[in-house]
């Protein structure tokens, strides 16, 4: 067996095979850009070695940079995690140069399936059912339109050479074509530098099923059974599970049996996923997935089995650990993903620092997989995933109970993210149901994702919560004072609101997003206070450990959390973030310096193109500018009928949060 392992990658992939590589006795080397210098999967290996800026293309994409540090540490071998150079054949070969074991399949293969118009060439050949679509080489736009008349709209424009949302876009009508196919090519070479597409028919109700497949050196191939990975967003996975509810035995041998031809029409060896989607009666090729899948938990915890080890006895030269009779499905999984991304804000991604991070207990049925620790940032330079959370129950409607409640314990603040969304998903009678489909985010979103008044809270809870972690804090800081103070016995060390005549009290104003609130809080003498407040006054105390706060109002008690950030409090209670400020009423007013009349850079980002040049005339909503970050594009528009006075940035430069990027006269101005 190997003695040591080098990971080529980061944060929750890395802690992951790490973990296994300890359970085996196997050291690990990590690899980090300078932006992960501190990080956790750094903390967790046994070794860890700089490989550049925080750019990918810098440091974790480098190919020679990553070898060096294999034959330095004295790897023997190399796993390639998911993303970055897991499916570079480049990359295969490289190691295989210099003798050293990638754990993943042969060249060949990944090149054969990295080309989506290649594989699907393949995979007709093998009689693998494939989606009416054009996978040709001749990429002149003029064909590619035709090609999608042909196949008749909607259609879908897909990266030849990627997966993962990356290149992707829906077409419903011939006119915006042209504009879809320039923007998907574009993505693509970001993405994979490789700007080739193929048209496909757009399937409306599918289902996205895939198959984990496994081979051996000795001519092995077994199914571990399917996956349903149909709620997603932007094209991405946001919840998967296993078995598919629904998917009776004949149809998942039929489709466990044409994943295998997959994998044996390219002489595959080792972790792969074969993806289709399904409608009816019907499921169609899409692409295979040469390395493992994020989701690959779901697959572990209904048949028992430890795919990275797989991967490692595999690559070592070992056959599979069972035979296709062996394996069986034991229960059902899910897995939900939790993003650092705004889903109000179409899934744009949340950057700052993890101010507060509480998971769910872990157990033989709820696990979370993460790369994170409290304390750490989400930055603009990789993926906004903070964790995979994973539950298991022994049918699907055990496993949704224990999803709710370990989605419930889940706890972040610093950042927007999607936990909201999951909880909706969790509790929707359509989830519950197995009404799934890839646009089932989309048809449900107003039950999924409601305004913010749309959500009854206990505002009572969130501003006394609030005023009692400001009275807490002012007391300690006053006790602070008195300790560092000559005369420790001075009144002025003493936060009580005492007054000579008439009962102390003592004013806060606290604002939201809906409302500044005005509280007046009188101190008691058991330690608690009278508040004040919007619906009447209560009797409050509160205590705080490292679980948290104990609130009690007129007697009933509420654990919660309070997270501060300066003046910003956030008040973590019944599954929601709710952010309150402490105002000061001495401070001048705050003026906003934004406007319609710019346009400002709402995340960190790289300007991948910019659209207009000043003194053009455009109407609200024209795409101006076309940043990219964290491996998607924000594409900026026009908040106003107007001129464009100037364009403060050109491509490729990287702008920060607030950045001002284009500037405006208004259309009475312009005219």
């Amino acid at each position: 067996m190997f003695r040591k392992i080098l990971i080529a990658n980061r944060g929750e992939i890395a802690c992951r095979v790490m973990a296994t590589c300890r359970r085996m006795g196997i050291a690990s080397v990590a690899v980090c850009s300078d932006a992960d210098a501190d990080s956790r999967h750094v903390a967790l290996a046994d070794e860890a070695w700089p490989i550049g800026p925080a750019p990918a293309r810098e440091s974790y994409l480098v190919i020679n940079r990553i070898i060096e540090v294999a034959r330095r540490s004295g790897a023997e071998a190399i796993h390639p995690g998911y993303g970055f150079l897991s499916e570079n054949a480049a990359f295969a070969e490289a190691c295989a140069e210099v003798g050293i074991v990638f754990i993943g399949p042969p060249p060949a293969a990944i090149r054969a399936m990295g080309s989506k118009a290649t594989a699907k060439a393949i995979m007709e050949r093998a009689g693998v059912p494939l989606v009416p679509g054009y996978h040709g080489e001749d990429q002149d736009p003029a064909t590619l339109t035709a090609a999608a008349a042909r196949i008749g709209y909607p259609v879908l424009i897909k990266a030849s050479a990627g997966g993962g949302g990356k290149g992707m876009r829906v077409v419903t009508r011939a006119a915006d074509f042209p504009a879809a196919l320039e923007a998907a090519r574009r993505e693509a070479a970001s993405s994979f530098g490789d700007d080739r597409v193929l048209i496909e028919k757009y399937l409306t109700r599918p289902r996205h099923i895939e198959i984990q497949v496994f081979a051996d050196r000795q001519g092995n191939t077994v199914s571990l059974f399917e996956r349903d990975c149909s709620i997603q967003r932007r094209h991405q996975k946001v919840i998967e599970e296993a078995p598919a509810p629904g998917m009776d035995p004949a149809r998942r041998r039929a489709m466990s049996e044409a994943a295998i031809a997959a994998a044996r029409a390219v002489g595959y060896v080792g972790a792969g996923t074969v993806e289709f989607i399904a409608e009816g009666d019907g499921f169609y090729f899409m692409e295979m997935n040469t390395r493992l899948q994020v989701e690959h938990p779901v697959t572990e915890m209904i048949t028992g089995q430890e795919l990275v080890e797989w991967q490692i006895r595999v690559a070592h030269g070992e056959p599979l650990p069972l035979t296709q009779d062996q394996l069986a499905i034991s229960g059902h999984a899910i897995e939900a993903r939790i993003y650092a991304e705004d889903p109000a804000r179409d899934f744009l991604p949340s950057i700052g620092p993890l101010l507060h991070l509480r998971q769910p207990r872990e157990s033989a049925d709820v696990r979370v997989d993460t790369g994170v620790r409290q304390g750490d940032r989400i930055t603009p330079h990789y993926d906004p995933m903070i964790a995979k959370l994973i539950v298991r129950g022994e049918d699907r409607a055990a496993a949704l109970r224990r999803l709710a409640a370990a989605l419930a314990e889940y706890e972040v603040a610093g950042v927007q993210t999607n936990l909201g969304l999951l909880r909706a998903i969790a509790a929707h009678p359509a989830f519950a149901g197995a009404d799934l489909d890839t646009g089932f985010i989309l048809r449900h979103e107003a039950e999924l994702m409601p305004p913010a008044a749309a959500n009854p809270v206990d505002t009572t809870v969130v501003w006394a919560a609030a005023t009692m972690a400001l009275l807490r804090d002012q007391l300690v800081a006053k006790q602070a004072q008195a300790a560092a103070s000559a005369d420790t016995w001075s009144p002025w060390g003493l936060a009580d609101a005492w007054r000579l005549n008439g009962d102390g009290y003592q004013d806060l104003l606290l604002r939201d997003e809906a409302a500044t609130v005005p509280v007046r809080a009188h101190p008691r003498g058991d330690g608690g206070f009278v508040l004040d407040l919007p619906a009447g006054s209560v009797h409050a105390d509160a205590t705080e450990d490292t679980d948290g706060m104990i609130l009690r109002l007129d007697g009933v008690h509420r654990r919660l959390h309070v997270v501060r950030r300066g003046a910003e409090l956030t008040v973590i209670f019944g599954g929601r973030n709710h952010v309150v400020h402490a105002v000061d009423p001495l401070a001048p007013p705050c003026t906003d310096s934004a406007g319609d009349d710019r346009l400002t850079a709402p995340i960190p980002a790289r300007v991948a193109r910019v659209l207009v040049r000043p003194g053009d005339i455009v109407p609200k909503g024209t795409p101006l500018i076309i940043l990219e970050a964290m491996k998607m594009e924000l594409t900026l528009a026009a908040p106003i009928d107007g001129r464009v006075e100037s364009v403060r940035h050109e491509v490729n430069d990287m702008v920060e949060e607030g950045t001002e990027l284009v500037t405006f006269a208004p259309a009475e101005e312009a005219a």
